[in-house]
């Protein structure tokens, strides 16, 4: 018997129970051993739930309960779910998380901890929610340089920009749009800020390279600039504008960043639409690979959280070595990376045309019936003499091609 606890009866908790108990037989026999949820930790009361029968209010009860194996995360947070995590693994449980903020921020030291301990630290469903990555970057890739990491890594976002796209709606309207369907949350800021992306690339860039990358330090726009107009000029590009996450091996540096692009047909992510998600990983040998599916909601993120249950059962007695130190991984300045640019400028193409083509060289001029604004495309340019030769213009907005 393996005996589960499982920390928050939110959305993602509670189906970490229905799956293991609708599934329990199937589950089981994949470990070779019974799996039963022993506990739910939660504050709340939940009337009429069976899960009323198993829950406590009190993270002691699971703590000092050695019949207890493994320990599930739901919490969200930092705190207290860093301190929980801490304590179980300090008590030789195995430990499975969906939380992102909780990987990012103290990823090193719990897989460290659970080095120590011989126990594991597991947290497939921190990225892309259902879509299996964290276990394929670390195993199944095991034997790739990886030269390259890009991902469509915020369902909110991406339905935001495709509704756009496919109807010519605001950015307003969509927002709201989502936050009604469930997509969005009440505060969107981190979604659409590109905060989420920001700490899922973060923490997959650390797994790729073995060395820490603090999400802070992740070059970060999202896309509350992005108008009705650049989706007509998009279209005309015949492009799509999305907002990846991407780790880029340079020499022996990375460049990492989470932006709006404007991608060709010919992009991997081009048709990855709606509330899905998806991740590209460019190896040195097996080319480009793509992991696509929902990255988000209840039964696609509480079944990765299972993977991982299971997969902390079949090793209860063994580490499962994770690459991931506290040495910070040495990163590109944002500013020297080089791109190609869609710019808009106000002003009239009689009276600036000649100076953008002295400014900038040989540029592409883009014409979608939009008046007082002038829109090109730039050769290749490094970010921060870019920044520097558009100060001479009225800068509506700029998007990067990828």
């Amino acid at each position: 018997m393996v005996n589960v606890a499982v920390l928050g009866y939110g959305t993602v908790g509670s189906g970490v129970v229905e799956i293991i108990n609708k599934n329990n037989a199937l589950i089981s026999k994949r470990v070779g051993k019974e799996i039963q949820v022993k506990y739910v930790l939660d504050l709340r009361e939940f009337e009429g739930d069976p899960v009323q029968k198993i829950l406590t209010h009190n993270f002691e009860d699971i703590k000092n309960d050695k019949d207890v194996q493994i320990v599930v995360e739901t919490m969200g947070g930092l705190h207290p779910a860093y301190e929980f995590v801490k304590a179980a693994l300090e008590e030789g449980k195995n430990v499975c998380t969906s939380n992102k903020a909780l990987v990012e921020a103290y990823g090193p030291e719990l897989i460290a901890l659970a080095k120590e301990k011989n126990v594991n630290f597991l947290f497939e469903a921190s990225v892309g929610g259902g879509i299996p990555i964290i276990r394929p970057l670390r195993d199944c890739l095991a034997p790739e340089e990886v030269l390259e990491i890009s991902g469509i890594l915020n369902g909110t976002t991406n339905y935001i920009l495709t509704e756009m796209t496919d109807n010519g709606s605001k950015f307003d309207d969509v927002l709201k749009d989502a936050q009604d369907k469930g997509y969005a949350e009440k505060d969107p800021t981190a979604d659409v800020c590109g905060h989420d992306a920001a700490r899922k690339i973060a923490i997959l860039t650390s797994l790729a390279y073995g060395k820490s990358v603090a999400f802070e330090d992740v070059y970060t726009e999202g896309i509350t600039e992005i108008s009705d107009k650049d989706i007509v000029y998009a279209k005309n590009l015949k492009k799509k504008i999305k907002i990846t996450g991407t780790a880029r091996k340079n020499g022996d540096k990375v460049s990492i960043h989470v932006n709006p692009v404007l991608l060709s047909k010919a992009h991997p992510l081009y048709n990855i639409d709606g509330v899905y998600n998806a991740i590209m990983v460019r190896g040195n040998m097996v080319d480009d690979v793509v992991f696509t599916g929902q990255g988000a909601g209840k039964l696609p993120t509480a079944s990765a959280v299972v993977s991982d249950v299971i997969e902390a059962a079949k090793f209860i007695d063994s580490n499962i070595n994770i690459e991931w130190s506290e040495e910070k991984l040495s990163l590109e300045a944002f500013d020297d990376t080089e791109w190609q640019y869609f710019v808009r400028v106000q002003g009239n193409a009689s009276d600036l045309s000649d100076s953008i083509k002295a400014t900038f060289g040989d540029v592409s001029f883009q014409d979608a019936g939009f008046n007082e604004e002038v829109a090109f495309v730039t050769p290749k340019i490094a970010e921060n003499k870019f920044n520097e030769l558009i100060n001479s213009f009225k800068l509506i907005n700029k998007i990067r091609l990828s």
